[in-house]
């Protein structure tokens, strides 16, 4: 089992930056694949972004190529994404997902653990 907590999120305008957090904790974190998803109120739950367990390989939603940077520390058990040049489009709860597996992917259903998410406003 791996336990999640995210932090960070909040309010910004749009072409801020935030950045959020997960720990995780449970089996060894550096054997998980890991990565953002996130739901906007009445959407799908998508991948964003997500990260090989060494670190040294990424995958992102075409919508946030350029914008947001995943990374972590195994040493602190914690993944990271930061969001760069936000659009009131990027508006969701942001959940951090761990996979057994070290094979990256971005289909949000393969991801075998989720946390509970934060919220990311993006104003207008």
């Amino acid at each position: 089992q791996v336990q999640l907590v995210e932090s960070g999120g909040g309010l910004v305008q749009a072409g801020g930056s935030l950045s959020v957090s997960c720990v995780a904790s449970g089996r060894t974190f550096n054997m998980n694949t890991m990565g953002w998803l996130r739901q906007a109120p009445g959407k799908e739950r998508e991948f964003v972004a997500g990260i090989n367990w060494s670190g040294d390989r990424a995958y992102y939603a075409d919508s946030v190529k350029g914008r947001f940077t995943i990374s972590r520390d195994n040493a602190k058990n914690t993944v990271y994404l930061q969001m760069d040049s936000l659009k009131p489009e990027d508006t969701a709860v942001y959940s951090c997902a761990a996979r057994d597996s070290r094979i990256l992917t971005m289909i949000p259903e393969r991801y075998n653990y989720w946390g509970q998410g934060t919220q990311v406003t993006v104003s207008s």
